[in-house]
């Protein structure tokens, strides 16, 4: 069905799909315009349609097609063998950066979709909710390696705590990067910042010579 679409040259497609994961995630499926998307993709309606078919196949497209980014430029690089929380962290924030550069809006697109309320599209997105359990907290950070945390901690307790801080810190990247007209990230810039971010949480949360962490 969106044969077109995807054998547009790489350029016009994703200046179509990420204008259109930003009008769906900003406005959600009912309040979205596909008037916006067309204007944002700098094409005409009637061409965009030509692709796209219709506003609903488009936007189960999107959903498909963003779980499909996803599982192969995201989760499917994450080490699942590595137990130590903040190096597990630290590989997930910065695939989901470099992830966000190219797409800034997918993953706050997949969120807003999964918890849609529109009939018009809820129940064929129930069909394929299942795709992104995977990414739930208990199925990717249930496995960590408690035993480096201070004994008084509880370990649960921490590391939400720890999930928490460290996704705020890349939802901050990400709306920095939303709301100014910069194109590219300093991503070095940003991963050196980052572990500075994560060796003060090792201070706060590990025992002396976990997982390397050495008091001072």
């Amino acid at each position: 069905m969106f044969s077109k679409f995807l054998s547009l040259e790489p350029e016009r497609r994703n200046a179509i799909l990420n204008a259109a994961l930003k009008e769906f995630a900003g406005k959600g499926f009912d309040d979205a315009s596909t008037n916006v998307i067309a204007k944002e993709a700098s094409i005409s309606k009637p061409l965009m349609f030509h692709y796209v078919n219709n506003k609903k196949d488009f936007f189960l497209f999107l959903y498909d097609y963003c779980l499909k980014i996803l599982e192969r430029e995201y989760f499917s690089r994450i080490d699942l063998n590595e137990k130590d929380i903040f190096e597990r962290l630290r590989q997930a924030y910065l695939l989901k950066i470099q992830v966000m550069q190219k797409h800034p809006w997918i993953f706050d697109f997949v969120r807003v979709a999964v918890f849609t309320d529109s009939q018009a599209v809820k129940d064929e997105l129930l069909k394929r909710r299942m795709k992104v359990e995977k990414s739930n907290f208990e199925w990717f950070y249930g496995d960590i390696d408690g035993s480096n945390f201070r004994s008084r901690l509880d370990v649960e307790k921490a590391k939400q705590l720890i999930f928490w801080a460290v996704g705020g810190y890349a939802n901050q990247i990400l709306e920095e990067y939303q709301s100014s007209e910069v194109t590219e990230f300093d991503f070095e810039k940003i991963r050196v910042e980052f572990d500075g971010y994560l060796t003060e949480l090792r201070k706060a949360f590990y025992k002396c010579g976990g997982y390397g962490y050495e008091c001072y």
